[in-house]
């Protein structure tokens, strides 16, 4: 059955009075008053109410308690044991959860409670719908304006070990092997026992990474030809062919090595020939290789920004977009996907900052269309001493007004994408800087040619040498903070984890935790401004605690004499009678 308890209804008594003021005061400023007031009810626990039933079986996890803990797991960087120990006696975790029970069925989570419904937000992707429900309501709560907004990537690891070719070869064999026997023992039994020796013993794979440099090219082409003979003795029977670890020997193979199909020789290709996209190691297929930070995936990540420096610590930037790829993507690739996103939730910016990858000029186009302005470096350095079309004037319409030198041509004209500009040559033959000129020696004139897209890269050269460029773009180093404010405090450069679905859901939750614990620090400047510096707010709740603690002293003094004088004129009135 369904358990969903409503967090919107308030209580009649107040539950977390026996905290006290002071207490009370801490949790409402801290990450936890945000999450259980604002956060807490806007968790899409609706979307997995299809995966239990409502008039049969136990009763669920409260699924809001359960949801949560999920997304402080991520924020906290936990084990699922601690998991369980914070849920069971945290206060703090309490409070933001709203736990008021004090029974075990309210405050005890189970390990593999957890545990499933991480898989049912896994495999779902659900956690893309969390990271929408709540950036949303914090912006919402907040006012935040994503007008200007600046997008990056991270390099990340999952928790798998760094392999050479070697050991991602004898891994592989290892895998299939174990999985074989496991499965199918009469087809492990016609394996040749060499192989079998030298993949399955307790000290195989260990051998396997302590090869000396100068016996690695034979070791890698014994092990080799291991992989080869194994795929091709079982390639005829679907039963194996079927397998995952056979599947991973074949991807495998046909990475690293290249097999004649008439000699049916192995020959083991050279490192640069093997694509960024191989297999990294078999215990995490989805992870990948880039050249410039090495194995495990990538996150592509969107924040807002506000540029007035007055207000920078009581306006909050908003990460609005995260997205995890394999680390052989390139940056080029995620930018029109993130403008897509944010413009499907209403939160796209007018005014875009990225670094040289994702400022191709198709994507300023693309960019140029969905209304964003895209402002990044151009590629490529510029030749030293040597003139470009950027040094050249050049008016809206892309045509040449004058040459460096200050000379004006002598025609102008376009053909579908292409210019041309006639020089006269007279001017240039006697051109002081004609070496370093691109233009060239015509029939009647001296001519520059060239195309719109190299019009507009020069545009942009140009443009980047102005103090407006560069007063605008500066800000785009802020959101190497954000990156190290990721890793620092939610752990997400090495992760527990293996797989995309995986990692993805730790990263984007961890996303969300970025937004709460800045929303929180953007809270207390707001309320710190709100009160006096005495803050007026506590200190009133303390004068009135006071007043009433000594208001039930003279009361309880009041009442001892009224209940000894009663006892001695009852006691009178009786000796009298």
């Amino acid at each position: 059955m369904i358990h969903i308890k409503d967090h919107k209804q308030k209580d009649l008594f107040d539950p977390w009075a026996f905290l006290g003021p002071k207490r009370r005061e801490l949790l409402d400023q801290s990450w936890a008053g945000l999450f259980q007031k604002e956060l807490l009810s806007e968790l899409p626990v609706g979307k997995l109410i299809p995966f239990f039933t409502h008039g049969f079986g136990r009763p669920t996890k409260e699924l809001y308690t359960a949801l949560g803990a999920l997304v402080l797991q991520q924020a906290h960087d936990l084990t699922d044991e601690e998991t369980v120990n914070q849920v069971a006696f945290n206060t703090q975790w309490h409070y933001a959860l709203n736990i008021t029970e004090e029974s075990d069925s309210a405050k005890y989570l189970c390990p593999k409670t957890l545990w499933n419904m991480r898989s049912i937000v896994v495999d779902n992707g659900l956690d893309a719908i969390l990271f929408d429900h709540l950036t949303d309501k914090l912006a919402t709560l907040f006012k935040v304006k994503t007008d200007h907004q600046r997008i990056d990537s991270v390099h990340i690891k999952s928790n798998m070990r760094r392999l050479g070719r070697i050991g991602i070869i004898a891994s592989s064999i290892s895998k299939f092997l174990v999985n074989l026997k496991r499965s199918h023992q009469e087809h492990f039994d016609t394996i040749d026992t060499g192989i079998i020796d030298r993949y399955l013993s307790e000290k195989s794979l260990q051998c396997f990474s302590m090869v000396k440099p100068s016996e690695s090219a034979k070791t890698l082409a014994s092990v080799s030809h291991d992989l080869f003979h194994l795929v091709e003795q079982f390639k005829d029977d679907p039963d194996i062919t079927g397998m995952h670890s056979y599947k991973l020997c074949e991807r495998v193979l046909n990475e690293q090595c290249i097999v004649s199909e008439d000699t049916k020789r192995v020959t083991v290709k050279r490192p640069n020939e093997i694509p960024s996209d191989s297999l990294q190691n078999p215990s995490d297929p989805d992870a990948t290789y880039s050249g410039h930070k090495g194995q495990g995936y990538q996150v592509q990540v969107m924040e807002s920004y506000g540029k007035d420096e007055e207000t920078r610590d009581k306006s909050l930037n908003l990460i609005t977009y995260v997205h995890v790829e394999p680390a052989c993507e390139s940056d080029a690739h995620a930018l029109i996907p993130a403008l897509a996103a944010t413009q499907d939730r209403e939160r796209a910016p007018d005014e875009l900052l990225g670094d040289t990858l994702y400022g191709g000029d198709e994507n300023c186009r693309k960019a140029h269309k969905l209304g964003v302005e895209l402002i990044s470096p151009t590629k490529g350095a510029k030749e030293k001493d040597r003139i470009t079309l950027s040094d050249f004037d050049l008016n809206e319409q892309g045509e040449v007004v004058s040459c460096p030198q200050g000379h004006m041509p002598v025609t102008t004209k376009k053909k579908k994408t292409r210019h041309t500009g006639a020089f006269d040559s007279q001017h240039c033959s006697a051109c002081p800087v004609q070496e370093a000129c691109p233009v060239q020696k015509g029939k009647r004139y001296h001519y520059l040619r060239y195309t719109d897209k190299e019009m507009r890269l020069a545009q942009r050269r140009a443009y980047e040498k102005t103090d407006a460029f560069k007063d605008r773009y500066r800000w785009r180093s802020g959101i190497e903070a954000t990156m190290s404010e990721y890793d620092r405090k939610t752990g997400v450069k090495h992760l527990r984890v293996r797989g995309l679905k995986a990692v993805r859901f730790c990263a984007t939750l961890k996303a969300v935790a970025v937004n709460i614990f800045r929303a929180t620090a953007v809270r207390k400047a707001l309320n710190g401004d709100r009160a006096a510096p005495g803050r007026v707010l506590p200190a009133l709740m303390y004068a009135f605690y006071v007043v009433k603690e000594r208001f039930l002293k003279a009361w309880d003094q009041l009442r001892k004499m009224f209940t000894l004088f009663g006892h001695r004129y009852g006691y009178r009135l009786k000796m009298a009678g």
